[in-house]
C-alpha cells in the first residue's frame, strides 16, 4: 500500500516524494550538518521538508487557479534582498520564493499592496537616521549629526516600508491557502505542532 504524508487539495503527496527530498538534500554539502535520520531532529527535518513540498504545491494549484504564469517573474534578489526579509516570511516561503512561478504568484498576490504618507512620515520620525546618506557634520567633530529630511528619504522609506507589508501580506495569505488546502498525515504534521510528539521545548 502507498504511504500518503500529504494530501493538497485531494492530491496525494507520497512519503517517497518526501524520501526523495530528504535524500536530495543529505546529497549535498550540507549532508554533515543534518540531524541523523531517525532522531527525533531527524523527523522534524522530514517534517520540514513536507511543508515546502506541499507549500509548492499549493503555490502550483494557487498559480493555474489564478492563470498567473511565471513570465516575467522578479528576481529572488528583488523580493528577499536580505537575511531579515528572509526572516520576515520565514523559511518555507522564502523556498516557495525560490521558483519563479512562486515569484510570479508573490506579485499578483500582492500588486494591492499600499503604504500611507502616514506610514512613512511616522517611520521617519521613529528612524530618523534608518536611511540617511551618511554625510559627515560639516563643522567638525563637536557637530550634532542632523538627520536627512523626509523628502530626502521619502523614496526609501516608501520602498522598504511596501517591500516589508508585501511580505507579509503573502506570507498570511499563503498561510491561509495551504490551512485551507492542506491534510497532513500522522507523522507529517507541522514542525511547530504542539500535538505532535517531536515538538519539545528542551534547554
Amino acid at each position: 500500500m502507498t504511504e500518503v504524508a500529504a494530501t493538497v487539495a485531494g492530491v496525494e503527496v507520497l512519503v517517497s516524494d518526501i524520501d526523495a527530498r530528504e535524500d536530495a538534500l543529505r546529497a549535498t554539502r550540507l549532508a554533515s550538518s543534518l540531524p541523523r535520520p531517525g532522531t527525533s531532529e531527524g523527523r522534524q527535518l522530514r517534517r520540514w521538508l513536507t511543508q515546502v513540498l506541499v507549500t509548492s504545491r499549493v503555490v502550483a494549484a494557487e498559480a493555474a487557479a489564478l492563470g498567473v504564469t511565471a513570465d516575467a517573474a522578479p528576481s529572488e534578489d528583488a523580493l528577499l534582498p536580505d537575511v531579515a526579509a528572509r526572516l520576515q516570511v520565514g523559511s518555507v516561503a522564502a523556498a516557495a520564493l525560490e521558483d519563479p512561478i512562486g515569484r510570479a504568484l508573490f506579485v499578483h498576490v500582492t500588486a494591492g499592496v499600499l503604504v500611507s504618507d502616514a506610514d512613512v512620515a511616522e517611520y521617519h520620525r521613529r528612524n530618523p537616521f534608518r536611511f540617511d546618506t551618511g554625510a559627515a557634520p560639516t563643522a567638525g567633530w563637536r557637530a550634532r549629526r542632523v538627520a536627512a529630511t523626509l523628502d530626502e528619504v521619502w523614496p526609501a522609506i516608501a520602498s522598504h516600508l511596501l517591500a516589508a507589508a508585501r511580505r507579509q501580506t503573502f506570507r498570511r495569505w499563503l498561510d491561509a491557502r495551504t490551512a485551507e488546502l492542506v491534510v497532513l498525515s500522522p507523522g507529517y504534521e507541522h514542525p511547530g505542532d504542539p500535538r505532535q510528539p517531536d515538538n519539545t521545548h528542551r534547554h
